[in-house]
């Protein structure tokens, strides 16, 4: 990911509206204190960017897409979290949800230039039901 050679894409459903439509989440994130799962953003932690873009607005949250540019543990979710709009039903960082049972979240597409072929490739992954069931209107 370093050398930009593997794209990671995902797709998640945010608590609330963004104020910024599309933008960089640039903090950094390190391990919280006395956790070996739980991590934060601490200006000691490893550097971290989230590219985002807004899909879809709803009433009470946000279909959000994002790209990562670094691969820190629970990244998308920190970063969410950070900024006031904490993952649907992430109970780590935010808050549970009777719409979903775990946090809303989904890598619905990767691509990598292929070693051999040098053929960028490109696999993706449909959004699972229970995602879909809370974005169709």
């Amino acid at each position: 990911m370093a050398k930009n050679l593997f794209k990671k894409e995902y797709l998640c459903i945010v608590e609330g509206k963004l104020d910024e439509k599309s933008g960089i989440l640039d903090f950094p994130i390190g391990r919280k204190p006395g956790s070996i799962i739980e991590r934060y953003v601490s200006t000691s932690g490893q550097p971290s960017k989230t590219i985002y873009e807004v899909v879809k607005e709803f009433q009470d949250y946000t279909l959000v897409k994002c790209l990562l540019e670094t691969g820190r543990t629970h990244q998308i979710r920190v970063h969410f979290s950070h900024i006031g709009h904490p993952l649907l039903g992430d109970t780590l960082y935010g808050k549970p949800s009777n719409l979903i049972s775990r946090q809303a979240l989904h890598s619905y597409q990767i691509s990598f230039v292929h070693p051999i072929t040098k053929k960028e490739q490109f696999f993706t992954c449909p959004l699972p039901n229970d995602m879909k069931n809370i974005i169709k209107e």
